[in-house]
């Protein structure tokens, strides 16, 4: 342990000063690993134009986004491996030259068959560049710089997804859908010449890669490529009920079998599970898994919300979503400061309680709900999640021994990417629930003998006379506000059960150990 401290304090420049050349290389690194993910999310707000211009399916246009989180969720832990056997600078300089070559043939797609395979190509590559981001920032840097690049990786890793959907309705609304993925390119070429020119951060043991472990890769590939198809699809198609669900889910099963027994009796297993003994980092993935759910979640309810019940354009949308994005912005320096005299775990447990509160204040949501309502609910939401994740990252990778870190880097960022698609398959489920429970329960009550809605119906029919039959077209806007109106109770629904998720949430900080550095997060790691 020793060798390692001296190493890594030869490594941080004297009396723990950045060096200039080494933290220029991060920033570009951030970069990449922010344009990885934000395109996540920057199509959700303009499927329907994609689907317009590839003549597409409504089921189809969904794997526009489906096969890029599939092929991220497959890349991301083997990233460790991979960042090992080639080293931080080859990889990346990779990741980000085939993320910027997918994207160009995506925006020249001309079918949706050909932006489905380009779509998982850039997932698959653009992925190797966000674990090796955090990687970097917990080896590369002295301990007593992590309150500085903790807050700046914990920033893009929050804001990429809350943004992407802005970005993504701005750049469609000004120009087309194409530049969505022609935006990549100029700073792809910029980051992939920055990587090879400035990154030194280590040696490539190409040795490794002899002993790849490609069974292991397909089991890994089967498990987690099949769970997100099932977490995807399931919601929608009733789960076990839909024939490719129930073969995925089967697969799925068989597969994360093969991929743990491959994995703890290969030689050189092609995802090292160690780091999960170390207690903080396994309470760490955990809260990230679960921060991920509201990270993933909140990103994807409320615009569906905007658009469904208010009906809002992308650009309407992005702009009201674009409130929590620079609340994280704010906090991040803020944030950084307070892991410097307060116990990390408070810090993680406040930004809980917050982002609850945020989601209890939507319980009461009504159809008016515009941009002034959602105002303070997207701020808290800013706040809690950069006060609960920031600190996460720093107590999960910062109690880690140098050698172990890029492996763990990967799994972490799996559990926030997984525990984004356990949530938006729970709330989808929620919302498809409680909508019809609301739906049925008011149809019970709109009857004849229901005062309201006798009048509502003489107020509607009254309007619609002399434009054909009034009586029957009445009566299907009647039907039309009743079903609206179960909509919006279901998302109340959903905003209660992320609030008692969340508060409950908080209670696991005592799950971890005190760190012994306000700075870091542990203190025997390095």
């Amino acid at each position: 342990m020793a060798t390692a401290t001296t190493a890594d304090t030869t490594m941080s420049a004297p009396a723990d000063r950045i060096a200039p050349r080494r933290l220029i290389a991060f920033l570009i690194m951030v970069f990449g690993m922010f344009m990885s993910i934000l395109d996540i999310q920057i199509v959700s707000a303009s499927l329907t134009e994609i689907q317009a211009g590839l003549s597409a399916s409504s089921s189809e246009v969904s794997w526009v986004q489906t096969a890029y989180l599939i092929a991220e969720v497959i890349a991301i832990p083997l990233s460790g491996f991979l960042s090992r056997a080639l080293g931080t600078r080859m990889l990346f300089a990779i990741s980000a030259a085939g993320f910027t070559i997918s994207s160009f043939l995506c925006g020249f797609a001309s079918s949706i068959e050909q932006m489905i395979l380009w779509r998982a190509l850039q997932g698959f590559l653009g992925a190797g560049m966000i674990p090796t981001v955090f990687a970097s920032a917990y080896t590369v840097f002295p301990r007593s710089k992590f309150h500085i690049v903790g807050p700046i990786i914990g920033l893009v890793a929050t804001l990429a997804p809350t943004v992407g959907p802005t970005v993504g309705g701005y750049i469609t609304d000004a120009m087309s859908w194409h530049w969505l993925f022609f935006v990549n390119i100029p700073p792809g070429i910029l980051i992939t010449i920055g990587v090879l020119a400035l990154v030194d951060f280590d040696e490539p043991h190409f040795e490794l890669l002899d002993r790849f472990d490609w069974w292991g890769l397909v089991f890994m590939a089967g498990f987690l490529g099949s769970l997100e198809y099932v977490l995807e699809e399931g919601p929608q198609y009733e789960w076990l009920q839909d024939n490719s669900v129930a073969i995925f889910a089967a697969v799925c099963a068989v597969s994360a079998v093969c991929f743990f027994w491959r994995v703890l009796t290969a030689n050189e297993p092609i995802v090292d599970l160690r780091a999960f003994g170390d207690r903080n980092f396994a309470v760490g993935c955990l809260l990230q898994f679960c921060i991920g759910i509201g990270l993933y979640g909140l990103t994807y309810i409320y615009p569906r919300y905007l658009a469904e019940v208010r009906g809002y354009s992308a650009l309407m949308i992005g702009e009201t979503m674009f409130v929590s994005g620079v609340t994280m912005f704010l906090m991040a320096p803020v944030v950084g400061r307070l892991m410097l005299k307060v116990d990390m775990r408070l810090i993680i447990a406040f930004g809980l309680v917050i982002f609850a509160i945020g989601s209890y204040q939507m319980t009461g949501i009504t159809r008016d709900y515009d941009f002034w309502e959602l105002f303070l609910p997207q701020v808290l939401r800013g706040v809690g999640m950069m006060f609960a994740m920031v600190p996460t990252n720093n107590i999960a990778l910062g109690t880690l021994a140098p050698d172990r870190v890029k492996n763990a880097s990967g799994l972490f960022n799996l559990m926030r990417n997984l525990g984004g698609a356990v949530g938006l398959a729970v709330i989808n489920q929620v919302l498809n629930d409680r909508t019809d429970l609301h739906i049925s329960r008011l149809h019970e009550r709109v009857n004849w003998g229901n005062a309201t809605a006798v009048e509502t119906l003489n107020m509607l029919q009254q309007k619609l006379q002399g434009m054909g039959d009034s009586a029957l077209m009445a009566m299907k806007q009647l039907s039309q506000i009743v079903h609206r109106q179960a909509v919006v109770m279901g998302y109340g629904d959903a905003f209660f059960m992320l609030t008692c998720f969340y508060i409950a949430l908080s209670f696991m900080v005592m799950l971890l150990n005190k760190p012994s550095s306000p700075m870091a997060g542990g203190g025997d790691a390095h």
